[in-house]
C-alpha cells in the first residue's frame, strides 16, 4: 500500500479517489493535486512510483492543510466555540445537533438511545398508585 502523509491509500482504487481517504482531500483537491504533479487520474495507486508519490506529498504538504494539522484546526475552533459560550458551543457541550435539526423525534445518532422516563420495575409498585 502507498502511503501519503501517514496514511495507507488503497493499492486497487484509482489514485483520483484513492487521495480521497485523506482527511481535508475531496475530489476537487484530489483532481488539482494530479493535474500539477502530471499523474493521469485513471493510473492506479498500486502503480505509482517513489517519485509519484513523492511529488504528490510535496503537493500537499506546501499547499494544502491535511490530516493532523486540519483535525488540530477543527478541534480549535469547536473549543474556542465552547469557551466563549456560543450557541453552537453548548451545543457541542451537550452533544445535540448543532445545525438547526430538530431534536423533538429525530437526532438518535447524536442524543443516544432512547431512555425510557418513568418505567415501573414491577408490577407490585404499579398497583400501588
Amino acid at each position: 500500500m502507498p502511503r501519503i502523509i501517514g496514511v495507507d491509500i488503497p493499492e486497487t482504487k484509482r489514485v483520483e479517489i484513492a487521495l480521497t481517504y485523506i482527511f481535508g482531500v475531496g475530489p476537487k483537491i484530489a483532481k488539482d493535486i494530479l493535474n500539477e504533479a502530471g499523474i493521469s487520474p485513471d493510473k492506479r495507486a498500486k502503480d505509482l512510483d517513489d517519485q509519484e508519490i513523492t511529488s504528490i506529498t510535496r503537493i500537499l504538504q506546501n499547499s494544502y492543510q491535511v490530516e493532523g494539522d486540519l483535525r488540530r484546526i477543527h478541534i480549535s475552533n469547536i473549543k474556542r466555540l465552547m469557551s466563549i459560550g456560543a450557541y453552537r458551543g453548548l451545543r457541542h457541550k451537550r452533544n445535540l445537533p448543532v445545525r438547526g435539526q430538530r431534536t423533538k423525534t429525530n437526532a438518535r445518532t447524536r442524543k443516544g438511545p432512547k431512555r425510557t422516563i418513568g418505567a415501573f420495575k414491577d408490577k407490585a409498585a404499579r398497583k400501588a398508585i
